[in-house]
């Protein structure tokens, strides 16, 4: 079929605060090599891991919360999630939904026509769950803030589904985020688990996901969005910082600890967070909204045996198990709202402001 030469495309120039992103009506059209599929991009949500690329918050040089600004000061040498520099210039979006319209001369023919959801995990397919190889969709390649863009065949998996494209691009990252998160906590029909954050993009995927896994699930939100936490199944909903957890939790569910945390918030309040863990306890984390440095009395870590996990790469199985939760309704989208590409700058400053419940969406 005959393609532009150029496409629309958001692109990231360098690290700072919004100016760093620039829309483009005449950016190069992706090449397309022999293991890739061309997508033409049909929605991309938006997440924390743009956002903190952008502003280079993963530096170990950066101590605040996460915010939209740029920081006074960064190390260039680990600005990344991976703790590496990125290339710049970058097409961010990790959260692409489209239809292939071309394939590369190792990828299955097959694909051309068919919708596809694109995995934030780039894998080396010869050693594919080696975490020291592995990337991210939007930050060591090129992801979907574009009309047009390309994915190796092994990491897109075709959906078959009545949502819409929007809908569909809120569950990628959130909800393979959450799902490994799950799974790194061994999370089953026994636990309790207290859900930090519960209203945003991999909060409401966790309270989802944990429902589904059989948990009993309290998360913790602002008193406006209970409403819409309760709708995805919470059992319990408690304010974003209670002013006494444990107090809080007994009135809730009758108990004053929960066997699992998933958190994603850090900051001022995890002290109180992680001594609501009961003996034996599991504690696993995908995120730090609130701020990455915290403080930690060991003597609750190793007197009540609990574990710690940190998730970010998630196994191989995770992507797909999500596509099949979809297909099966048994995961429901949380689209909070839907701007045109070209709006970027608006939409991720609503992303920032988190006001919102759920995820924020942009369409080509």
């Amino acid at each position: 079929m005959s393609l532009p030469d150029t496409m629309n495309a958001f692109v990231l120039h360098a690290h700072g605060d919004m100016d760093a992103l620039k829309y483009h009506a005449d950016w190069p059209m992706p090449s397309v090599g022999p293991d890739d599929v061309l997508i033409k991009v049909g929605a991309c949500g938006l997440n924390n891991t743009d956002v903190n690329t952008r502003v280079g918050w993963y530096s170990k040089a950066v101590t605040a919360a996460t915010s939209g600004d740029g920081y006074d000061a960064i190390d260039d040498e680990d600005p990344s999630w991976g703790g590496a520099p990125i290339t710049f210039p970058r097409i961010q979006g990790a959260d692409a939904v489209g239809t292939v319209i071309a394939v590369g001369a190792n990828a299955p023919s097959d694909l051309i026509g068919r919708r596809v959801m694109t995995d934030g995990w780039l894998r080396d397919w010869s050693d594919p769950m080696n975490r020291d190889k592995t990337g991210y969709y939007g930050s060591e390649r090129d992801g979907g803030f574009a009309q047009y863009t390309t994915a190796d065949h092994r990491g897109v998996g075709v959906v078959n589904s009545a949502l819409s494209d929007a809908e569909l691009a809120t569950f990628i990252c959130s909800y393979t985020t959450a799902e490994g998160m799950l799974a790194r906590a061994d999370v089953g029909a026994d636990d309790v688990v207290l859900v930090t954050g519960a209203s945003g993009g991999v909060g409401s995927a966790l309270v989802q996901l944990a429902k589904r896994r059989g948990a009993v699930v309290v998360g913790m939100a602002s008193g406006a969005k209970h409403a819409d936490m309760a709708a995805l199944g919470a059992d319990a909903l408690l304010p974003r910082q209670p002013d006494n957890l444990k107090h809080a939790l007994k009135r809730a569910i009758g108990r004053d600890t929960v066997t699992v945390v998933a958190d994603i918030v850090g900051g001022p309040a995890f002290g109180g967070i992680i001594d609501v863990l009961a003996r034996g306890g599991r504690y696993t984390c995908s995120g730090a909204i609130a701020g990455p440095l915290v403080e930690l009395d060991l003597r609750t870590f190793y007197l009540r045996d609990l574990t710690f996990t940190g998730s970010t790469v998630v196994p191989l199985n995770i992507f797909g198990d999500v596509i099949e939760y979809i297909e099966r309704g048994e995961v429901k989208p949380l689209l909070a709202a839907t701007y045109p590409l070209s709006e970027l700058h608006a939409a991720q400053t609503a992303f920032i402001d988190k006001t919102h419940v759920g995820n924020i969406v942009v369409v080509p």
